[in-house]
């Protein structure tokens, strides 16, 4: 039940930020100056970029060591997830596959 849930917050998490990323690139290209600006508009756009940036440095340090203790490998992954979409699919897709492995890791244990 739990994979259910991570693997349905993924597609969520990859679904809602890119319904408001793609009208940006079809609008304005990939113009990166532009995209931070808008990030950093005002204080509360501020607030929510510096959130995503320290949530992000939080998640990176979770995966490589959780997934390094459980021997997961293609660490990078998750972490090419959160740059290229954000930790709303990094961290579910990692929790998914942490699930997974901890899953894998009591079949073989036989608990």
């Amino acid at each position: 039940m739990l994979k259910t849930i991570y693997l349905l917050l993924c597609i969520l998490g990859f679904v809602l930020p890119y319904s408001q990323f793609v009208p940006f690139l079809l609008e304005h290209g990939l113009d990166i100056k532009l995209f931070f600006e808008q990030l950093f508009a005002n204080k509360i756009s501020g607030f929510f970029g510096m959130d995503l940036i320290v949530s992000s440095l939080v998640f990176w340090t979770f995966v490589f060591t959780e997934g390094t203790r459980l021997k997961m490998q293609n660490l990078w992954i998750y972490v090419g997830c959160n740059l290229l979409v954000g930790v709303s699919l990094g961290l579910p897709l990692f929790l998914f596959m942490r699930q997974r492995q901890l899953e894998q890791q009591v079949d073989i244990v036989g608990y």
